[in-house]
């Protein structure tokens, strides 16, 4: 059984598209017939929840860059409340450096690692020794294929042969401190979390993991807390009333806070 022991948290998201904060269901980002599903369009800038997260405490919170044309307004966001966000979204051992240097307490990394659909495990260990493992995010975001959670890359169109399971999240930690987890058949739909992956990260991690996807209410931040074990990290998005949704931002800021 894993050790890792501790009060899970809220996590917060700025997500960005075409340089504004939106919620899209993320498996239409791209290979989608169906084109690109976008749940809720903030009216406030990138700096301006990133503003809202520090004023309430939160830490660990994730700006993602879905393509290009968003630079301007992750600089922003990491200015308005520096050290406390991590960034994700075309990371790269180019560019990795210059995220960090200008406040992400973190950077996230995925398709960078990834060479026609393989772990490249050269890649990863040259970007763990490039900003430090202790800054480094390792996003194992995956879908169900075959009975297996096989990491998604490429925005997550492309299948790749890594599986999610308690060997690669033992065997990876050596390279990041924390993971980065989106149940992408779920990801942005308010269905319900997919309780399999859950129950799959909360045995195997041996590090700090954070999951996203599908959460609708409270009721499904309460099995997290309780299926999770205290070890698993949650996001919310298109559920959150700041972005379009029903379940209130501030109770789950202070459900987040009680632990702490």
């Amino acid at each position: 059984m894993n050790t890792l022991k501790r009060h899970a948290g809220f996590r917060p998201c700025i997500d960005l598209h075409d340089g504004q904060v939106k919620q899209i269901v993320g498996g239409t980002l791209e290979g989608s017939s169906g084109g690109l599903q976008t749940n809720f369009v903030a009216s406030h800038d990138a700096a301006y929840f990133a503003q809202l997260y520090r004023r309430d405490g939160l830490s660990g919170g994730h700006v993602i860059k879905l393509g290009p044309g968003n630079d301007a307004a992750a600089l922003s966001a990491l200015a308005a409340a520096p050290g406390t966000l991590q960034l994700g979204g075309g990371v790269t051992d180019e560019n990795a450096r210059y995220w960090i240097d200008r406040g992400a307490s973190k950077v996230i990394v995925t398709s960078f690692v990834f060479t026609d659909g393989e772990l490249d495990r050269d890649r990863l260990r040259k970007l763990a020794q490039l900003v430090g493992r202790e800054h480094l995010t390792l996003d194992l975001s995956c879908r169900r294929r075959d009975g297996e959670y096989r990491v998604v890359t490429d925005r997550w169109s492309r299948f790749s042969s890594l599986c999610v399971c308690r060997a690669v999240l033992e065997e990876l930690a050596e390279f990041a401190s924390e993971y980065l987890i989106h149940a992408v058949d779920v990801e942005g739909k308010r269905c319900g979390i997919d309780a399999r992956l859950l129950n799959l990260l909360a045995e195997g991690t041996p590090i700090s993991c954070v999951y996203a996807g599908g959460v609708a209410g409270m009721d499904d931040i309460e099995v997290i807390e309780r299926e999770g074990g205290g070890r698993i990290d949650y996001t919310v998005g298109s559920a959150l009333d700041i972005f379009g949704g029903d379940l209130p931002y501030t109770d789950v800021v202070k459900r987040s806070q009680r632990g702490m």
